[in-house]
């Protein structure tokens, strides 16, 4: 039954957004109506709570519902009415208040203490600031104010996060469902095993390819790590390989999924609404560094193969052929999101006509043809996915309209600035470790948010172009899933792994070494994510690629002895040479290719006449 409800919002969800131009307002009430209506039967109050809904599930699902049919019965007045003008009537006042209390109470049961506790700072602070001195304090004194703008407005609880997930995200995530129901998971995974599988650390660089390609259908670091990872990591473990690097490979490979094009994360999205530019650009910029961070997390597993002589996988590998033969179908859909963006729909369209695509082109084979129940199980899986995200962006969305409210954005901007002094290094390293720290425990989406309105003003207050900034902000975000000491993904591999979350984070964080390096690189030179000219865009992806390159294998780096000297110096000289390989400058540049190709060449050399020897701590 839960299934068939869930499928049939799905449904109202696709209506609404193909067939119907709704008022903002009203489809963000609606839509967050429906989903606290699903989500309180759905989650318990606990992790330890029974699967059996209580009677208080039931009594706040139906107050959600109640609430819901309030707020459709009386959309035109509510939405034609005077924000901050007009008094409240006694149900505006009690929905409106149960609206809040009910969202922060999802925002609980979906991503616990953490996110909860600092949405309830801001809303203390919204509510009694005005009892603080300058220059933290404010005006606002009455509750209805507060009521208002955070429930009565597009500014609050049903703002740009609600909006994008009630629309782009849901779409996506249920053409990813879709796709992954008609066996598109098995096949990525496949063709993986097929290109790479007989290697030395086969099954690592399968883990690190099909990760990065599932991730593009769940945008979430943690279901990839449980949805490819207990595939992956227990063939790791079982052909000798350590529970620290099976689990890292998989968690850092699955991270980077929610940067990969074409759909990226659910914090794309929001990015590509928050700033204002269209989707299509906002993957065209991804695209590169995306790339490039997989080509580091690949090379470092493959020194790491071969430093520690890691076998292929010993099991059964499926052929090219016979992967494209069962699979091929799963190719049209992929086509058809890419063909659709390029040709410059927007993002509604193009999920809608992926999400058709999938449906259709899985009925040209027998063995990828989904039957009528595949469709609406598909469905309701995607409204039940959608749950934790849509509590976490209404949360978020109660900060953002507080922080308009009382203008704390631009004070917190500020208070940066005044900590680095205005120095642009130092501000953009501040506002990675905000970031980093924000997302600590968070959703994606939550720790982008969070940074776009607290770091994201002082970034542009700087002088940094408003793409470049929310990349950088929305690269860390991505990267605190795998960063200690909460590191979400980390906790998901550590249980199929069974080792501890610490050690496999720190595996990631390791593996993950150019992901941590990109983001400066974003504002040091923007062609790296397509702003400039076609020149500058081919030499800085080419400069990219030798400085992810001499990244990984400075971290992979074995210990060398040549004429008695230690391979310590190469491997400063490496990233040094990685970073001149992406100046803006064309002769700094081309340099700094040269330079590294060279020291490349010298490292190959000296490895093959046999001097290589394990790495030793801190080398």
């Amino acid at each position: 039954m839960q299934t068939v409800l869930a499928a049939a919002f799905a449904v109202w969800v696709i209506y609404a957004n193909l067939f119907v131009i709704s008022d903002p307002l009203v489809l963000g009430i609606l839509f967050v109506s429906g989903i606290l209506t699903l989500l309180f039967p759905s989650i318990g109050h606990s992790p330890n709570a029974s699967n059996t809904p209580t009677i208080l599930d039931w009594a706040l699902s139906a107050l959600s519902l109640a609430a819901g049919i309030f707020f459709f019965f009386n959309a035109e007045v509510i939405s034609n009415r005077i924000s901050l003008l007009n008094p409240f009537t006694g149900p505006q006042f009690f929905f409106g208040t149960s609206i809040l209390l009910l969202t922060l109470e999802a925002t609980r049961r979906t991503t616990g203490a953490g996110l909860t506790g600092i949405v309830v700072l801001f809303l203390l602070y919204n509510w009694f600031g005005y009892l603080l001195p300058p220059p933290f304090g404010h005006g606002i004194d009455e509750f209805s104010y507060l009521l208002d703008i955070l429930v009565f407005t597009t500014d609050g609880v049903f703002g740009v996060p609600v909006q994008v997930v009630a629309s782009y995200v849901f779409l996506f995530v249920m053409f990813g469902t879709l796709l992954a129901k008609a066996g598109g998971g098995g096949f990525f995974f496949d063709l993986a095993s097929a290109a790479t599988g007989n290697s030395r650390g086969g099954p690592a660089k399968v883990a690190v390819i099909s990760s990065g390609l599932y991730g593009t259908m769940s945008g979430s670091p943690t279901s990839d790590v449980v949805a490819t990872g207990s595939i992956t990591i227990p063939i790791m473990k079982r052909l000798g390989y350590s529970k620290r690097f099976s689990g890292g490979v998989e968690v850092a490979a699955s991270t980077g999924g929610s940067a990969m094009p074409p759909i990226m994360g659910s914090a794309a999205f929001i990015l590509a609404e928050y700033t204002g530019t269209p989707y299509r650009e906002v993957v065209y910029a991804a695209l590169v560094p995306a790339m490039l961070y997989y080509v580091g997390v690949f090379l470092q597993v493959h020194l790491r193969a071969v430093r520690e002589d890691l076998r292929p996988y010993s099991g059964e590998i499926p052929t090219l052929k016979s992967t494209f033969g069962f699979g091929w179908p799963f190719l049209i859909p992929i086509g058809i999101i890419i063909g659709v963006l390029i040709a410059g729909y927007s993002p509604v369209f193009t999920a809608g006509a992926g999400a058709l695509a999938v449906v259709l082109a899985t009925l040209l084979s027998k063995r990828t043809r989904m039957s009528p129940w595949d469709v609406i199980d598909a469905l309701g899986e995607t409204t039940l996915r959608i749950l934790p995200v849509a509590g976490a962006c209404a949360a978020a969305g109660l900060v953002i309209g507080g922080l308009s409210m009382t203008g704390l954005g631009m004070k917190a901007a500020n208070v940066i600035i005044e900590i680095s002094g205005g120095e642009a290094f130092l501000t953009l390293l501040l506002a990675a470790v905000v970031t980093i720290i924000l997302g600590l425990g968070m959703p994606t989406p939550s720790a982008y948010i969070l940074a776009a309105v607290l770091v994201g003003p002082a970034l542009t207050k700087i002088g940094f172009p408003i793409l470049e900034s929310h990349m950088f902000l929305l690269y860390y975000a991505i990267l605190s899933a795998l960063t200690p000491p909460i590191a979400v993904a980390a906790l998901a591999a550590a249980a199929i792994a069974d080792e501890d979350p610490f050690s496999i984070a720190f595996e990631a964080v390791r593996l993950a070494a150019v992901g941590f390096v990109m983001p400066f690189v974003f504002i040091w030179n923007p062609a790296i994510l397509g702003q400039g000219t076609g020149l500058e865009i081919a030499l800085v992806a080419v400069g990219g690629f030798v400085g992810a390159c001499a990244i990984a294998v400075s971290f992979e780096w074995f210990r060398l002895k040549t004429s008695g000297r230690s391979s310590l110096p190469m491997k400063v000289l490496l990233p040094l040479g990685g970073a001149a390989a992406v100046a803006p400058n064309l002769y700094v540049s081309v340099a700094g290719i040269i330079a590294t190709v060279a020291m490349f060449v010298i490292v190959y050399m000296a490895a093959s006449k046999g001097v290589g020897k394990e790495a030793e701590p801190g080398e």
